[in-house]
Order: C-alpha cells, then structure tokens, then sequence
C-alpha cells in the first residue's frame, strides 16, 4: 500500500512538473515574439473610442508590442476626446500608425487631427482627410468672437501637432481655417500624410525599413516577420459605444419617464416601473458619453411630472398643454449648447423625425386623458355605468395609499385617505371622485 501511494506522489509530481515547464516555455516564446497590435475605429470619436485607444497604446507599450496600427474611419465627434487622443500618440513610446482605411472612409474633422498625431500617417485610395473648420453642436455655422476663439486655439493645437510630426503645418491649418479636405493623393503631395497603402498586407509592407524618433532615441521599424495582434473595444464598450448616439438616449429617456409615470398611476404593475428605471439608467449612461445639454434632460423629465399633474387635475388644461410644450423643447435643447462649439465635432442633435411623433403620441395620449377626465365613462354609457358616489368595489391593487380597483368591469385608479393600506381583494366603497381618481374607504369604515 505504501509503494503504491509513493508512486501516484511521483506521477503527480511528474505531471506538475512538465506542467511547469510547458508554461515557462510557452510563456518564453510569447515573450520573445515579434508583434504588431491593430485596432479598428470606425464611427464617432467619443469617451468611449478616446479610453480603447489609450488603452491600446498602454497595453502596447507593456507588452512589448513593437507597432500600434490604428485604422479610422470617423466623420469627427467630441472635443475633449479628440485632445486626449492626440496626447496619447504624442506621448507614446511605442510606434504608432494611423491608417485611414478601408477605401471611401474619412479622416473628417477629429480625424484630421488624430492622424496627423501619428508617429506614420497613412491613407487608402480614395480616401479623404480635413473638414476641420469649428461649428457649433447643432452644425450651425459660428460668429464673432466665439468663433475667433475657438478656431485661433484649434488652429495652434494643428500647428504644434504638425511641428512635432514634421508635417505641413499651413496645409494641416488650412482645414481649420479654410475646411479644406484633401484626398490621399492630395493629402500626400501636401505633406500630411506619409504614405499610400492599398490595404493592411501593403500598409506592413511598406512600414518595413521605416525610420522614426520617440523622446530622443531613433527607431528602426522591422515589419519582417511581425505577427499580427488585433484588438477590439470588447462586448461592453462596444454595447455603451451604441447608446452613446443623440437619438437612442433621447428615445431611452422618453420611454423610460413614460414607464414610470404608467407605474406611478397604476402602482403594482411592477413591469413598467422596472422597464423605466432600466431605460433611464441607460438613458443617463448614455448621455455621459455625449455633450449633453442637462436643461434639456430636465425639460424631458419635467414633461412627464406635468403629465401626472394633469392626471391629479381635473380637466385638459394648462398642465397637459405645458407637459407637451417641455418634452418638445427638451428634445430640442438635448444637445444644443450656446457657447460651446466644437472645432473636431459631428453635429449632434435629437432627430426632428423622432420628437415629432413622440410628441404627436403624447399629445394625443394627455387629449384622451383629458376628454376621460371631462366626460367620464361617456364612452360607457351603452355598456357599463361610470362609477359614482356610495359604488362598491374590489381592490386590484394595493391601496398604499394610491392603486387600482375593479368597478362595473373597468380597472380605476383610486386613493385612500391618510396612511391606511388596504390589501388586495378586500371591499371598498367610492366616497368622492376627482377626475378620473377615485377616493374609497373600506367597507367597514364607511
């Protein structure tokens, strides 16, 4: 027995130990292996962009990574993002490659910056870079002194990235001053870019032998051999890059405020006022991504507080009416900001198309209400009697103190007085009625 226990110890031993081994010398090969990382950035230029680049550049120069390739593909985006990129090339201690690709795509506005940060600046055939003149969020055009201020700082912000790249600065400014665009074959007479490469295999291609300079020291770039490493911004990001879109947030928080006012007069249906909250949770994530103007978030969300109050109060008056008028100019507003142009912007706005027939629905819903409220159970008439005075009725929901009760086979919403909870199923007598609000007690205290 002892012999036996002695030899399973060896053979166990014997495992753990070309276990080890194996890992060191795979660990070993991947250390001593040769490689490239490229990402792919196709869309708007966002917090969420601006963090898998500085990242990318990060985990590159930690890794050991000998080249970072970055291929764009951006109508432009946010300010505050496109600076931080910019610094990140600038300050990277690893070679970096902007390749603006694949054929049709655009370097436009922030693009133009972040690929003339690159160490290498490349670009695919029919390809075009520029466009970077400011405009305000909306994309209207600017005037006076803002204008003057905020193209005078984009313009030096260009020429001390084009200084350091040893660019054409007076080409790269005119962009700005200008917004001048410039195909590949433009941009590389001019200076701006590097070179021209038909695809990924000819961009590695034409890298090797590339010569270059990060903080002093001189840089021999050897694509012979380079294994290829790609990234991406991951399930999460690329899901909170989707929500960052003025449209999306601006349908999530509509619909998340209209759950929660459907909960809040119908207390105990639950699914609403999950979906609600859900909703605006990803409606306020997503509005963190984006240069939002919380005035008109507040207007969005007032709209539905008034609409409650409509409800509360009898009649189709001035509440149902200013409800309406706040959610339009809240959609409006989302993303307009007065004094806060963008030099490397996509205009950003809530489209027209959308807030028209929410606000069309939302109209026609506080009508509907209103006419309930006016005349109620008209439409009853025929069928069932509306409820009155001294009715009796079967709690639906829990009465804590407001929630649902049956009457003549119609679900009210009604309230109890003081903080008395009535529980459902119990008997319930309608003492006063206001709109389409029933006051009840319990039987027993009637």
């Amino acid at each position: 027995m002892k012999s036996h226990n002695v030899s399973k110890k060896r053979i166990f031993v014997s495992i753990l130990f070309m276990s080890l081994m194996t890992l060191g010398i795979y660990g070993q090969v991947s250390a001593q292996e040769r490689f490239a990382v490229v990402t792919v950035i196709n869309g708007m230029i966002n917090p969420i962009t601006q963090n898998h680049i500085e990242k990318t550049v990060e985990s590159a120069e930690r890794d050991g990574a000998e080249l970072v390739i970055i291929q764009l593909n951006t109508p432009g985006g946010m300010t505050s993002s496109t600076y931080k990129i910019v610094e990140s090339l600038l300050n990277a201690k690893v070679p970096t490659v902007v390749y603006v690709s694949p054929r049709g795509a655009q370097a436009a506005s922030a693009g133009t910056f972040i690929t003339a940060a690159a160490h290498i600046a490349v670009m695919a055939p029919g390809t075009n870079i520029g466009a970077a003149s400011p405009v305000g969020m909306a994309g209207e055009e600017l005037k006076g002194t803002v204008k003057a201020k905020i193209t005078n700082d984009a313009t030096a912000r260009m020429r001390g990235i084009a200084l350091e790249r040893n660019r054409n600065s007076a080409i790269l400014e005119s962009t700005i001053l200008d917004s001048a665009s410039f195909s590949s074959h433009e941009a590389l007479d001019a200076n701006i870019i590097d070179f021209i490469a038909s695809d990924l295999d000819d961009l590695i291609i034409q890298l090797d032998g590339s010569s270059l300079s990060i903080n002093g020291d001189d840089i021999l770039i050897e694509t012979s051999g380079l294994t290829i490493r790609t990234t991406d911004m991951g399930i999460v990001n690329q899901f909170l890059y989707l929500l960052a879109d003025p449209n999306i947030s601006f349908l999530l928080l509509s619909i998340g405020g209209l759950a929660l006012v459907v909960e809040i007069m119908n207390p105990g249906l639950i699914f609403p006022g999950i979906t609600g909250v859900i909703f605006l949770i990803l409606a306020f994530v997503s509005l963190g991504n984006l240069p939002v103007n919380w005035a008109g978030a507040a207007l969005i969300l007032i709209a539905g507080a008034l609409f409650i109050a409509e409800v509360y109060i009898s009649g189709f008056g001035i509440l149902g009416i200013g409800s309406v008028i706040s959610f339009v100019l809240g959609g409006i507003l989302l993303f307009s900001h007065f004094d806060g142009p963008s030099p490397t912007g996509q205009p950003l706005s809530v489209n027209l198309w959308i807030i028209v027939p929410l606000s069309a629905i939302l109209t026609t819903i506080i009508g509907w209400v209103g006419l309930t409220i006016t005349r109620p159970g008209k439409s009853y008439q025929s069928l069932d009697p509306p409820p009155t005075i001294g009715d009796e009725a079967i709690v639906a929901s829990t009465l804590s103190p407001t929630g649902t009760v049956y009457l003549n086979n119609q679900v009210w919403t009604a309230t109890t007085s003081g903080n008395t909870v009535i529980e459902i199923g119990s008997k319930v007598r309608v003492v006063g009625k206001k709109g389409i609000i029933l006051a009840v007690v319990l039987i027993d205290q009637a």
